[in-house]
């Protein structure tokens, strides 16, 4: 695998790569050979907590050394695009940056967020286009503009391991923020459960489509409290509008996920990607009731990552 970009590097063998993580998981150190003499470079342009712990305790699993920078700290301002004039501020263009990092790393990483302000640009995910252009070496997405598919393979796996039904009803709810947040984790979680063998429902207030390229085959409705009827998983998460690009529309409390809430529901598993706001997304008897999943969702981020290294690994 020569990339980790999003389901579609993955959907001809999705279920055998939940297989992994889950087998990865009773059996973590089995496959440190692929790893031996090997480097990973993480490079974060946004801060992380999960991505980055769960990213290096996988590389080191597998027998990976890690080496980390946070590239707007710790390296010179880059320049993007073709025939750039660099008189301003930028010292380096990205493509000598990523190929000299390529030189030093046999898979790269790389996290970049959305700035929310110009939809195209976001959308055509350039930073992580030059990282795989220019590397010469595999690349994973630690999230990016529009997607977070480490973990969204998480939330699948998650999901495989505590579902009672075959196919279980899982819910995408919008829930209310301060600030504007970007589409990436909800786009992604939506394009890997309509991959995966679940039945998706998502609900947000009326504005807050998303995307439809990602959501296209999920039942959609402005109504949360018949979203949650007979649900076994509900995911909460806040985003920004697509449409009115970047914009909060309404900061609707009513959209905060309660106890009462979860009632309507089939006994239902409540997840997050975290970090979240307390008793804005969700109010804290829910997030710490005995349905939660918040922990073991955040753990299963450490074996969705070594599955997808242990393939890419083999692969070099």
């Amino acid at each position: 695998m020569k990339q980790f970009t999003g389901v579609a590097d993955v959907r001809n063998f999705l279920h055998e790569l939940v297989k992994d993580a889950i087998a990865l998981k009773k059996n973590p150190f089995a496959h440190q050979h692929l790893g031996k003499n090997k480097v990973i470079g993480l490079v974060f342009m946004n801060p992380s907590l999960r991505t980055r712990l769960s990213t290096q305790r996988a590389a080191l699993n597998l027998g990976m050394q890690a080496m980390v920078m946070n590239a707007d700290k710790d390296a010179w301002k880059m320049a993007t695009g073709e025939g750039v004039v660099m008189n301003g501020d930028a010292a380096e263009h990205i493509k000598d940056a990523v190929a000299v990092m390529g030189q030093y790393c046999d898979i790269l990483g790389l996290r970049s967020f959305a700035t929310l302000v110009n939809k195209e640009e976001d959308y055509a995910e350039q930073n992580l286009n030059d990282f795989i252009r220019y590397s010469g070496v595999p690349v994973v997405s630690l999230e990016s503009a529009t997607r977070h598919p480490l973990q969204s393979l998480a939330d699948l796996v998650t999901i495989e391991e505590y579902k009672k039904k075959p196919r279980p009803k899982v819910v995408l709810t919008w829930a209310p923020h301060p600030r504007a947040l970007p589409q990436a984790v909800p786009n992604s979680f939506a394009e890997w459960m309509l991959a995966a063998d679940v039945d998706l429902t998502i609900a947000h207030p009326e504005g807050y489509e998303l995307d439809e390229s990602f959501t296209q085959g999920a039942k959609i409705t402005y109504d949360q409290a018949e979203a949650f009827k007979n649900a076994d998983f509900i995911y909460a998460k806040n985003w920004s509008s697509y449409h009115e690009y970047g914009q909060i529309l309404l900061r609707d409390r009513s959209w905060t996920v309660s106890a009462e809430k979860m009632a309507l529901t089939n006994n239902a598993h409540f997840m997050h990607c975290l970090p979240v706001r307390r008793n804005v997304v969700v109010d804290d008897a829910v997030i710490d009731s005995p349905q939660s999943l918040i922990i073991p969702q955040a753990a299963n981020r450490v074996w969705a990552c070594q599955a997808v290294l242990k393939r890419m690994l083999e692969s070099l």
